[in-house]
């Protein structure tokens, strides 16, 4: 059932009450067990997270961006961005939100592979360049490898990666591999909150 009013957010409304029912509908929508599932990782599991039910969802996707722009706070973040195709609908959702709260933030999105055509780009969105102040941004996370194929190219631009962010984290190396590689993933949800 949707709530009343969450765009913009009710001044009573906190970032706990928005990660609880943000919870709900990720169990809601997004949460499949008891078959078997091969993840983007080559894994099969019985769990599948099957995240961007929820951040195309209207009320989902904009839980996940307060919460995300709250966690950004004080980061200066410049843009935000991902690996095409996760990433995407939580970055939309992340810049509307930012500007509709008086603190627009950029985005972007890698591609896989570089257009063969047009421009001829793998970085779609705003301009980005040295030293710029950058998130990235994912739905779910497993072994951490959209994340690292999205951050490749923007340190080859020079961009400073401040902060690695999923909704949901599957805790099955994500975290470990990121940190390899001197970045900190953070999440709103592991895979252990959302099976309490």
């Amino acid at each position: 059932m949707p709530s009343a009013n969450i765009f913009p957010m009710k001044k009573d409304s906190t970032i706990s009450k928005a990660k609880d029912r943000l919870k709900q509908i990720l169990l809601e929508k997004s949460y499949l067990r008891g078959g078997q599932y091969e993840l983007a990782s080559g894994e099969v599991s019985d769990v599948y997270f099957d995240v961007k039910k929820t951040s195309l969802d209207p009320e989902g996707s904009t839980l996940a961006a307060i919460i995300m722009l709250d966690m950004l706070k004080s980061s200066g973040v410049k843009a935000v961005g991902g690996l095409a195709t996760g990433a995407c609908p939580i970055v939309s959702a992340v810049n509307v939100i930012s500007y509709d709260k008086g603190t627009p933030i950029n985005g972007f999105f890698v591609r896989d592979k570089k257009k063969t055509h047009g421009l001829k780009q793998n970085i779609e969105g705003c301009d980005l360049k040295k030293g710029d102040k950058i998130a990235i941004l994912d739905d779910v996370a497993t072994k951490g490898g959209s994340m690292i194929d999205a951050i490749v190219p923007l340190e080859e631009l020079g961009c400073e990666i401040v902060r690695t962010i999923v909704v949901v984290d599957r805790e099955q190396g994500a975290k470990e591999k990121l940190a390899e590689k001197g970045y900190k993933l953070e999440s709103i949800f592991t895979r252990s909150d959302l099976e309490k």
